[in-house]
């Protein structure tokens, strides 16, 4: 008797190439081959057609009649079928012809799939075939029926691991559970899969692989998409649960005299979408149990300063704060406009902590932050470290938190008492991914920007107005504004046909543009390097930066009024956006240009059209779902959000609103649920080691 744990080596055809060969794809037992889905599907179901033509895909039985060898420049071997309405076909192989020659004999019954051509006659060059026994009800495994196609390297290839060998390998499985011999159990609650009208678990493995009809393999592939969702909901109303149980010890002091007097002081108002984040967020720290939030808004709209008027309630009380980044130049740049902004409050402990400093610079840092004397923490990985360790944490803040793994996250969680975490995104998320991989999480959005916001003109223009563009820009300059100009890689490479950032420097500076002060800043250089060109960049000793996407998140130079993106068709939306975001920031008129050639994809032009047409990033984020799908907007390694193997974030919505709602139901987990959360989700292997 077989389970579902069982070793690979039961199957035949399986030897120790291909188990290593499976092992590196993470297939190593009989359940994770069952779950390792097909990527799409052929219909090769018998064709029915009076008459076949050259160039048809066709699927029909055969009876061999016979075969030679044809020489020439290339032998091959030459198999004459005829069809049931008597068609000849010949089946022609350059290669494995002594295999074929001995296989295909005279008065064989076969199932041949494959492309029509005409030469001398109806052929089809290495047909897709199945024997036929003499049995009708002979289970067709790679002709005759919809047929699944699987990933596969050309190394996996090699040895056998196609599409063909996969489907060998998970029919043996699919065989044994058929003869008894293998029990698949059920996953999901019987309720639910009333409730829902859900096929089982062993009929869905069946139906995804070997599809009876179209009808049966929607089913399946609905069966395993709510499977997928509703154990991710779990994961997610376990973790909310688990911090509602959480006790902690209830500030004294819920308003901040400092907050307040920053507020005084601020030389701008806070919009009324930032007053409501603050009360939304400061709501929870009445209470005894830790507290975690999204704050998400769109480029300049104020996020960074209502998270630290938030952070200013906890210093009040000599509670310490962790402010993350995922840059030094975004950390620095935080921890410059805080120190501005906080130069009428009463005094705070503030401090920068970047990976590159002396050992003795570092050791005082940490042990006065050891001693509470730093109760603002701002800095980058470099507080992930073991040796960072806090008084009395009691938040965490994660700028734009889907750049952080979700280990580095609960590495800093775990360095206080069950702090209050709050994620911050510049990257407007779908309220699709929201639900899904946010919906432990109070949600909080910030949309209206700060008051007198000049609209960022946005324009594309292809590269044989470049010159055009550069004139215009000359014209900026000289009026006394400030400029960047993007590249999308640091340096040439032959793969991609593209102009890097250090050439693109070189040439701007020299023939383009030699009358201005240029700068250079990509992620290469050493850290005192980007610092010395953005404090040049700021003091407007430097009139054109030519830079990465090193400046896509929270470079703010308000005299920086014009942004030129070249080959911006290799950007996705929301990089462009982020990008855009670098301008717009003055009291000046500012412009994004979009440069591409003309030849891009059709994807590329939504994209750039996109643009164009709005500077709402939340509109923009709907766009960029559609074109590039969630794993690709939110990044799926950092992001946390689980690579779905079958649910799609945009089309499964009536699904996830279902597992949303069953989860919370069923969220007193059982020994089979956290296996299956743990088995199916980093995080779950984070909650549930053992």
């Amino acid at each position: 008797m077989f389970d579902l744990k069982s070793n690979l080596d039961h199957l035949k055809g399986i030897g120790p190439a291909r188990l290593n060969a499976l092992k590196s794809i993470s297939i190593d037992n009989f359940q994770s081959l069952l779950y390792y889905f097909p990527r799409k599907y052929l219909d090769r179901n018998f064709t029915d057609k009076l008459f076949l033509k050259d160039g048809e895909f066709i699927t029909l039985p055969v009876e061999v009649i016979d075969s030679y060898l044809a020489h020439g420049k290339r032998s091959r071997l030459i198999v004459s079928v005829k069809t049931h309405r008597g068609e000849r076909i010949s089946l022609v192989f350059f290669k494995g012809i002594a295999f074929f020659q001995k296989k295909l004999k005279a008065n064989l019954s076969l199932v041949i799939s494959g492309k029509l051509e005409y030469f001398r006659g109806l052929q089809i060059v290495h047909p897709e075939f199945e024997v036929l026994s003499d049995s009708e009800d002979t289970d067709l495994v790679h002709t005759g029926r919809i047929i699944p196609l699987y990933s596969s390297s050309e190394e996996l290839k090699e040895i056998g691991l196609d599409s063909k060998g996969f489907r060998k390998l998970i029919r043996q499985i699919l065989d044994l559970q058929k003869n008894g011999k293998l029990n698949i159990p059920e996953v999901l609650p019987k309720d639910i899969l009333r409730k829902r009208k859900l096929i089982p678990r062993n009929l869905a493995l069946e139906e995804i692989h070997f599809p009876t009809d179209s009808t049966s393999l929607k089913e399946a592939r609905n069966r395993f998409a709510y499977e997928e969702l509703f154990f991710f909901s779990l994961l997610l109303e376990y973790k909310k649960q688990k911090r509602e149980k959480v006790k902690r010890v209830l500030y004294p002091y819920p308003e901040s005299k400092s907050a307040k007097a920053l507020i005084a002081n601020l030389p701008f108002e806070l919009t009324d979408d930032q007053i409501s984040a603050i009360e939304e967020l400061k709501k929870p720290t009445s209470r005894d149990v830790p507290s975690a939030a999204l704050l998400q808004g769109d480029v300049g709209s104020g996020k960074t300063i209502t998270a630290l008027i938030l952070a200013l309630h906890y210093t009040d009380n000599d509670i310490q704060v962790c402010f993350v980044a995922p840059t030094e130049i975004l950390a620095r740049q935080h921890y410059e406009n805080i120190m501005n902004l906080l130069g009428n409050t009463p005094f705070l402990g503030i401090e920068l902590f970047l990976g590159k400093e002396k050992e003795k610079t570092k050791k005082e840092k940490y042990q006065r932050l050891k001693n509470g004397e730093i109760l603002l923490a701002i800095g980058t990985h470099t507080l992930f470290q073991e040796e960072v360790k806090f008084a009395d944490l009691g938040l965490v803040i994660f700028d734009e938190q889907h750049k952080f793994g979700v280990e580095q996250r609960e590495s800093l969680r775990v360095k206080g008492k069950n702090p209050d975490i709050l994620a911050m995104t510049a990257t407007p998320i779908p309220r699709t991914l929201c639900l899904t991989l946010y919906g432990d999480l109070q949600l909080i959005t910030i949309k209206t920007k700060p008051k007198g916001r000049i609209p960022i003109v946005t324009k594309w223009f292809e590269d044989d107005k470049r010159e055009a563009v550069y004139n215009s820009l000359r014209k900026y300059i000289l009026q006394g504004r400030q400029a960047f100009i993007v590249y999308p890689i640091i340096e040439e490479s032959e793969k991609l046909d593209l102009e890097s950032c250090i050439t693109g420097y070189e040439n701007l500076r020299t023939k383009v543009f030699p009358e201005f002060k240029m700068g250079l800043l990509h992620g290469k250089m050493k850290s005192a390097e980007k610092d010395s060109v953005m404090d040049k960049f700021k003091k407007n000793e430097i009139q054109i930066l030519v830079t990465t996407t090193v400046v896509e998140v929270g470079i703010d130079v308000p005299n920086a009024s014009i942004l030129i993106i070249e080959n911006s068709d290799r950007f996705g939306i929301s990089q462009l956006h982020q990008l855009r975001g670098r301008v717009g920031r003055g009291q000046w008129e500012s412009f994004c240009i979009l440069i591409s050639s003309g030849k891009i994809s059709s994807d590329a032009v939504e994209r750039l059209t996109a643009l164009t047409e709005t500077n709402d990033g939340f509109a923009l984020s709907e766009v960029d779902l559609k074109i590039r799908g969630p794993g690709e907007v939110l990044g799926i390694r950092q992001s946390g959000l689980p690579d779905f193997k079958v649910a799609d974030l945009q089309m499964d919505m009536p699904l996830i609103e279902q597992t949303r709602e069953d989860s919370k139901i069923h969220s007193e987990l059982s020994d089979l649920d956290k296996t299956e959360i743990k088995e199916r989700f980093e995080e779950g292997r984070i909650l549930f080691p053992n």
